[in-house]
């Protein structure tokens, strides 16, 4: 590996380090403030957003294991290094927040199939602070996470701010449950946990969905195809694209191409087109690992 290369590698896990400790930190400390509030405060609501917290810690360890695992380098035994290792992540993400939300809905609707509205506890002053608090704290959590998986084109940090995002967004169901038992209406508190419970299980399937699609060898998408081809195309002697293939690999991309070049050109010169267009995709294109070229001669 050249030295750039160790640079890159180091700074992608410090960056993955530092993530990693601010929203596991974040997540422990909010989690705890929302389970007692809930608690203190007579919510359920406020209780089932904390479970929805706490499941975060675990998210972002599983997010934190399998980005840290992806990059290891390749060896003998995979050639082709480790990303899928972050698919892995994501599934194992998607399954557990499918357990929380129903978990946290299956709670919900009991209360409300119950029909017993006036039993059911009126939420306090302090339900109501702390569903304010987890909205704002958790909508920053997902900026920052958001920012530095985009940086490090992690399809698990990425899942794992949108489930903040899930998580502020649940916070606002507490605060419109407990704001409306607290107004009179105690079954909105259970409605809130239902509604918690729905936007946990769109993440769940929207991340397993992910990770299934590259752990499938998926293309890429028609605009990233496009780009590709029309740099392919700008290279200097390439004549015509004959074919183009792309598959996501984890977080990387894997390229198939066959180019057509003069077809008078010597083999050394023909394979010098090819060598400044391979180098030239990894160049401009940071997430593709490889690119094969095959070189054809112009009809």
């Amino acid at each position: 590996m050249t030295n750039s290369n160790q640079s890159t590698a180091e700074k992608e896990r410090q960056m993955v380090n530092r993530v990693s400790l601010v929203t596991i930190t974040g997540n422990v400390v909010l989690s705890i403030f929302k389970l007692i509030a809930g608690i203190l405060g007579r919510s359920g609501a406020m209780v089932s957003d904390a479970i929805h917290s706490m499941s975060d810690v675990v998210t972002t360890v599983i997010a934190f294991l399998g980005v840290r695992m992806s990059q290891k380098e390749a060896d003998k035994s995979h050639p082709y290094g480790h990303e899928r290792l972050e698919c892995v992540a994501s599934l194992i993400l998607g399954i557990t927040l499918f357990a929380v939300g129903c978990g946290i809905g299956y709670a919900g609707i009991q209360n409300i199939i119950g029909g017993h509205y006036e039993e059911l506890a009126v939420p306090g002053f302090l339900a109501l602070a702390a569903a304010i608090i987890s909205i704002v704290v958790k909508e920053a959590m997902f900026w920052y996470t958001r920012h530095y998986a985009s940086l490090l084109n992690s399809a698990a940090f990425m899942a794992d701010a949108w489930h903040h995002r899930s998580d502020a967004l649940s916070s606002v169901g507490s605060l419109i449950g407990i704001g409306g038992a607290m107004l009179g209406f105690p079954v909105l508190d259970s409605i809130a946990s239902v509604i918690i419970c729905l936007f946990i299980l769109k993440v769940a399937y929207d991340t397993f969905k992910d990770a299934l699609s590259k752990m499938l060898d998926t293309s890429c998408s028609d605009e990233y195809e496009k780009s590709l081809s029309d740099f392919i195309l700008s290279q200097k002697d390439v004549i015509k694209l004959d074919l183009l293939h792309t598959r996501m690999f984890g977080n990387k991309v894997y390229v198939d191409a066959e180019i057509s070049v003069d077809g008078d050109k010597s083999l050394r010169d023909a394979h010098a087109v090819a060598e400044r267009v391979h180098d030239g995709v990894e160049k401009h294109f940071p997430n593709v690992k490889h690119i094969m070229i095959h070189v054809n001669p112009a009809s």
